[in-house]
């Protein structure tokens, strides 16, 4: 029984040696490991017990900021895989502002995941989301939205002209006021960042349809003067002076070349007026008609022209400087005879 005993206890401490030996031979032997440095693998064999007497036996200095998958006092095992993640400063420009940031991501897309950034195939991102990230980089990320906004606007009325026999010549108006419609727009809107960049009115819809402005035209042409009624072609609202036949009026003298002779070569007299001929050309025949109350100066015929007489501008002749001083300066209101 002794003898029993005796084997059991001697075969137990074979055993204890065999397991001691074999763990000392497994720990003494090489291991392979993987380690990965910003996406760098290398792969090492190594005697070393712990992660932390691998990196130094590898010349592997790690910064506080720096990101590493394991513990340096985990011990090494056979085909273990150390990631580690360098700390590095990124100036970040997202939509036109301009931030700087620390990251351990490896690429353009990695940051962008890290910093829950959403990107899509409009969107610009410079440089490619597969560049590896390098200290002090610029990254820039602008999005491109795509906005639906309605729009209301106005619809322009268009005019119709209708004839007035009660209304003159050239004259106008408006008969029954028009209307401006409405229209809804959907239109979309690009925005590059925060910059519009362009708007498509993708369709658009009829509230309310304009109103036409009916406009009268005046088709009367005649004039009702004392020698009966007289057709005339359209009338002008001018402004109307005096001259007469005096140095002050004309600056010449009697005697003087010319002296009481209109541009025309005709002889000044009551009735002949002077007037631009851009505006009414000479040997019209006209009826000027106050438009004041006074009395009219009557039927007249364009012979005469004067340096002051420009555009809407009329001289009417007098017999004497006293009746051109009395009239002076006024409106009145000019037919052109047919």
């Amino acid at each position: 029984m002794n003898k029993f005993h005796d084997y059991k206890n001697m075969a137990i401490a074979i055993l204890v040696v065999l397991v001691l030996t074999l763990f000392a031979s497994y720990n003494y032997r090489d291991k392979n490991v993987c380690i990965t440095i910003d996406q760098k693998e290398m792969d090492i064999n190594t005697k070393a017990k712990t992660v932390g007497e691998l990196l130094e036996e590898n010349n592997i200095s790690l910064k506080d900021d720096d990101y590493i998958n394991v513990d340096s006092a985990q011990r090494i095992k056979n085909d273990l895989e150390i990631e580690i993640k360098r700390n590095k400063p990124v100036i970040l420009n997202l939509n036109g502002y301009q931030v700087s940031i620390d990251t351990h991501a490896s690429t353009v897309n990695e940051l962008l995941e890290e910093l829950n950034i959403e990107k899509d195939g409009d969107d610009i991102v410079k440089p490619h989301i597969s560049a590896k990230i390098t200290p002090k980089m610029d990254v820039e990320v602008t999005h491109i939205d795509k906005v639906l906004v309605e729009k209301s606007v106005n619809i322009p009325y268009s005019k119709v002209y209708k004839k007035a026999k009660d209304l003159e010549i050239g004259k106008t108006r408006v008969f029954k006021e028009g209307k401006e419609g409405i229209k809804k727009l959907f239109v979309e809107q690009t925005f590059k960042g925060n910059e519009l960049i362009s708007e498509n009115v993708v369709k658009e819809e009829t509230i309310t349809e304009p109103i036409p402005e009916v406009v009268e035209e005046g088709t009367k042409n005649i004039l009702v003067a004392s020698r009966g009624n007289t057709r005339y072609k359209k009338a002008i609202i001018m402004n109307a002076s005096a001259y007469d036949l005096s140095y002050k009026s004309t600056g010449k003298k009697p005697g003087d070349s010319n002296y009481g002779l209109t541009a025309s070569g005709t002889k000044a007299r009551p009735g002949v007026v002077a007037v631009d001929t851009k505006v009414i050309p000479l040997g019209t025949k006209l009826y000027i008609e106050s438009t004041d109350g006074s009395k009219d100066y009557g039927f007249a015929v364009a012979e005469d022209t004067g340096s002051a007489i420009k555009g809407k501008r009329i001289d009417l002749f007098f017999e004497s400087h006293s009746k051109a001083l009395a009239f002076g300066r006024r409106k009145v209101k000019v037919y052109i005879l047919e």
